[in-house]
C-alpha cells in the first residue's frame, strides 16, 4: 500500500563514500519496500576519487549518473532532480549519518505537507560539538528572518514536492546551501512544512564541510531575506542607526560629551530613514512581482 498515495524519487549524492554508500542504499531499499511505495533510486556520483563509483556500478536496480568533474553538493541534487520521473523527490546523504528507518514516518507526513525535514534535534544526536554553537545561531537567526521556527535549517534528510525547486531554480546554489535554500523558500512562501525529529549518527569517513561554510550559510541565509524579506534586514539597521543617533544626543543633554556633533546626528538620523524606505520599497516591489 502506498503511504499518501505518492510516488518517490530518492537522490544520493556521493562524493568518496565508498565506506557507507552501499549499506545506506540497501538499507534505503529495505524500508521503502516495507511501505509499499513506487519509487526510484538516482545516485549521482560527484566525481569522487575513492572505489564509489564501482560500488555503484554492481548496484543492481539504481539509476547512476556520473559526474565528469566535481561540481558539489547542491549540483548533484540538481542533476538527479533533472533525471527524476516523479513529483515526489527524497534525499538523503550516502554517509549513513541519517537513519533510514525515519524515512516512514517522513513518508507519513508527505502529501499533507509538501515539504518534510528529519529534524536533528535530539539531543543525543552526533553533531559534531565544534558545528552545534554555528548551527544553533543559523537556525535562530533563519527563524526569525522567516518568521518561523526553524530547528534544522540544513538537514540533508527530506522530502519535498519536485515543482517546488524547479519553480525557483535559479536560487538553488551549486554547492552545500542546497537544503537552506529549500528551507527558507518554502518557509518564506507559506508552503505547508513539517520538521520531524530524528536520530544523527557519526559519520564514517571524513566530512567535506569546513569551517568557512559556516559563513557561506550566513550570507546565503541573509541573501534569502533581501530577496524574499528585505524588510527584516533593512528595518533593523535602520532601528540601529536611529539610535545611535538618539545616544548621542541625550549624552550631550545628560552632559557626557560637551559638544553636540549636529551633523554626524543629520547624518545618522537621514541614514536610519533611507534604509527603512528602502527596505519598505523593496518588500513592496518583491510582493507585487509575486
Amino acid at each position: 500500500m502506498k503511504i499518501n498515495n505518492i510516488s518517490l524519487s530518492v537522490v544520493i549524492p556521493v562524493y568518496n563514500e565508498e565506506k557507507m554508500v552501499g549499506r545506506v542504499i540497501s538499507d534505503l531499499r529495505n524500508q521503502l519496500e516495507a511501505t509499499g511505495i513506487i519509487y526510484e533510486i538516482i545516485a549521482v556520483n560527484d566525481y569522487s576519487t575513492d572505489s564509489s563509483q564501482e560500488i555503484l556500478k554492481n548496484i543492481v536496480g539504481i539509476s547512476l549518473i556520473n559526474h565528469a568533474v566535481n561540481k558539489g553538493y547542491g549540483a548533484s541534487l540538481k542533476t538527479g532532480l533533472r533525471n527524476s520521473q516523479y513529483d515526489w523527490t527524497m534525499i538523503i546523504d550516502a554517509d549513513g549519518t541519517y537513519p533510514t528507518t525515519a524515512i516512514p514516518e517522513l513518508l507519513k507526513n508527505a502529501g499533507r505537507y509538501e515539504l518534510v525535514i528529519g529534524s536533528r534535534e535530539k539531543k543525543e544526536n552526533a553533531i559534531p560539538a565544534e558545528r552545534r554553537l554555528a548551527k544553533k545561531f543559523l537556525n535562530k537567526f533563519a527563524s526569525y528572518l522567516a518568521g518561523h521556527k526553524i530547528p534544522d535549517l540544513n538537514s540533508g534528510l527530506r522530502i519535498f514536492r519536485k515543482e517546488i525547486v524547479l519553480k525557483y531554480w535559479e536560487l538553488f546554489p551549486e554547492r552545500f546551501s542546497f537544503t537552506s535554500t529549500l528551507t527558507m523558500t518554502c518557509l518564506v512562501h507559506n508552503y505547508d512544512t513539517i520538521f520531524v525529529p530524528i536520530d544523527y549518527y557519526k559519520r564514517e569517513g571524513k566530512s567535506s564541510i569546513r569551517p568557512k561554510d559556516f559563513f557561506n550559510f550566513l550570507r546565503l541565509v541573509s541573501k534569502l531575506s533581501l530577496f524574499f524579506k528585505p524588510i527584516k534586514i533593512f528595518a533593523p539597521i535602520s532601528v540601529a542607526l536611529f539610535l545611535i543617533a538618539l545616544g548621542l544626543m541625550l549624552a550631550y543633554i545628560l552632559g557626557f560629551i560637551a559638544t553636540f556633533f549636529d551633523t554626524i546626528f543629520i547624518v545618522l538620523c537621514a541614514t536610519a530613514l533611507q534604509t527603512f524606505f528602502f527596505g519598505l520599497l523593496a518588500e513592496i516591489i518583491i510582493h507585487n512581482k509575486r
